[in-house]
Order: C-alpha cells, then structure tokens, then sequence
C-alpha cells in the first residue's frame, strides 16, 4: 500500500487526489469524496459511499448501504439493515448482524444488538453485554456509557468505574475526561475522582475539556484563560479568546485583535491580527482585513498576503486555500503547487 500523503481536488464537480509535489494521483471523477484516512477514502459511486485506497481501487466486493471509515483495520458496514465490519479488502471479518455498530478504537467497538448497546472484540463477540442506551468509544481502558438517561464510564471489563450521574461525558485523553452536568463542565480522572467539579460554560464553537499539548482553554466570567490535567488554572482567564496549542503556540485575542501565547503566557506574538488559526508544520495563518498569509513562530512573514476567501493550516506537507470558491494547494513555501481551474 502506497503510504505517501493524498490531498483532495476539485475539477469540474468531480474530485480525485493529488500527491505532496502536485501531481495527480486519482483522476477526478467522484461527485462526492472525502479526505483519506488510515489509507483508505470514502467516495460516492452511484449514489453508494464505498471506500476507496491509495491506489485508486474502490472496494466494490459488495453492496453496501453504508460504511465508515477504516479504523483499526476494519471498518463498519451496513448490508440491508444489519451492521458488521469489513478489511482493507473488502472481506468480512464481522458478520452482519448489529442493529447499530460504531468504529473500533482500543481494539473494543460500540455495537447494539436487541435495543441494547454492549462492546464487541475483533472476533465480533460481546465482551461487555449490551445493556446500555448509548456509548462513546474506549480510550485508556474507559468509554462513556448512558444508563437512565445518565452517564458514566465502564472500564473494558465491563465495571462501572464513574456513576452515571452526569449528562454528557466526553472521551478521555490520557488520564482526564470532561464530564457536563446541564451546561457546567467539570474535569473527571480515571480513578472515578472529580478534579474539578462542572464549573466552566459549555460554548457553541470552543472544545470544553480537550487538552492540546498538556492545556485545555476555559471560561471564566466570559475570559479564557486554560487548566492543565490537574485541574490547575495555568494561564489566568484575562483573554477574550484563547485556542488550541500547537508547535508551543496558541492564538487568543485581547482587545479585537489576534496574537500568540506560550504556555507560560508569554505572549510570543503581540495581537495585531483580525484573525488567526493555530500553528503547524512551523506556520500559522493569520488575517490582516480581508487578507491571508502565513507567518513563522517568530512572527515574521513567510507567505505573503493574498485575498484569498479561506485558508487551511498545512497538513503533510501542503495547505489547501480558496479564492472565489475555487480550490489550490500551497507548499510551505507559498509555491502553488496545483489550481483549480479558471483560477486566476
């Protein structure tokens, strides 16, 4: 399997795949495509969602009603009304027989099977009974479970390590997981413990409770400022927007405008910016009125301005921008290295 990166385009309504230096490796001819993930993309051939790999091949062995992405190995799949779970060729390895089925991750998946959600191996058999109402997926040794409307988390034994007294849980990273009772989040350890009781506002468009590079950003009397996996506050919340870490950086706001901090609330890069995402691959785009360009961790310019509608941040190798609607990719170095048509 060719395990160089793809990248997504567009011609004439029709999407296919490029390489890192711009060459086409998948013509386009899909109406519908996603990006590739673990080898595999999904793409749509006569209104059916089949996956497709490096190479190009759809795996067409069978007719499916639907299938998810490759994770683990195996992806979920749904033949009439029943969920199993197919290879990288197509094969079965679970047969169809699941009400409803979720994608592997630590080596367990969701599955439900008589109106009840339980865990199932890569055999396919339950190894924790399907008692629940809902699921999430297993990371660290615990998933959250709905039991009554509530939830908790279930270690992969099957033993109900937290209580289902909660009304959302998320996934855990690491030894931390954030737990929302109504619209309050709090910070919950894997031991069951609370490390900090729901206190911070859940808000549409902010990640409550996900830790990049050790810190997760928090609200407090509508500041941002962020907390480690302690519970501890490590960056007091004196800024109006503060977002994710990436390379040691992370974009917040403070009086209308855009710059960078570290970890130690260092403000690395003064705001001056009316917009900016997070740094990767050592860049960062950032928005001066109604134009983009990339920095370095230093600030300087290394992508000059363009007006440009939408940018993306680089991700193995390229960055994908949009003018007028259409599509081309950059290399970090700010050469296009493929355009849509008609761009000019």
């Amino acid at each position: 399997m060719n395990q160089e990166a793809l990248f997504k385009i567009r011609e004439n309504g029709k999407f296919g795949f490029i390489d890192v230096t711009g060459d086409v490796a998948i013509e386009p001819q899909y109406y519908q495509a996603e990006d590739f993930h673990n080898g595999f993309a999904r793409v749509k051939i006569f209104d059916t969602v089949v996956l497709l790999d490096e190479l190009g091949r759809p795996l067409l062995k069978h007719a499916f009603n639907f299938v998810g992405q490759m994770e683990e190995g195996l992806a979920r799949a749904q033949l009439v009304h029943l969920w199993g779970y197919i290879d990288g060729r197509c094969n079965w390895m679970i047969d169809p027989q699941f009400e409803e089925a979720d994608d592997f991750n630590g080596s367990l998946a969701a599955a439900r099977y008589g109106g009840r959600i339980g865990f199932i191996d890569r055999s396919g058999a339950f190894v924790i009974k399907p008692k629940y109402e809902a699921a999430g997926k297993f990371n660290n040794g615990l998933a959250a479970v709905q039991l009554d409307g509530r939830w908790g988390y279930v270690n992969n034994k099957g033993k109900m390590v937290v209580e289902a007294v909660f009304d959302a849980c998320d996934v855990f990273q690491g030894d931390v997981a954030a737990a929302r009772t109504g619209d309050l989040w709090g910070l919950m350890h894997k031991s069951g413990q609370m490390i900090a009781p729901p206190q911070y506002p859940v808000r549409e468009g902010v990640s409550e409770g996900r830790f990049f590079e050790g810190l997760a950003s928090v609200i407090v009397d509508d500041k941002f400022g962020y907390i480690d996996p302690t519970g501890k506050m490590a960056v007091k919340p004196v800024f109006d927007y503060a977002g994710e870490f990436h390379d040691g950086l992370a974009p917040f706001r403070y009086k209308g405008k855009f710059g960078y901090m570290t970890k130690d609330a260092r403000l690395e890069i003064q705001p001056q910016f009316d917009d900016a995402q997070f740094f990767s691959s050592g860049l960062a785009a950032v928005r001066l009125e109604n134009q983009w360009l990339y920095i370095d961790a230093t600030g300087e310019i290394v992508i000059p301005p363009r007006y440009l509608d939408r940018v993306e941040p680089f991700k193995n190798g390229l960055a994908r921008i949009e003018k007028n609607g259409l599509w081309a990719y950059i290399d970090p170095a700010g050469k296009i290295v493929w355009l849509e048509s008609d761009w000019d």
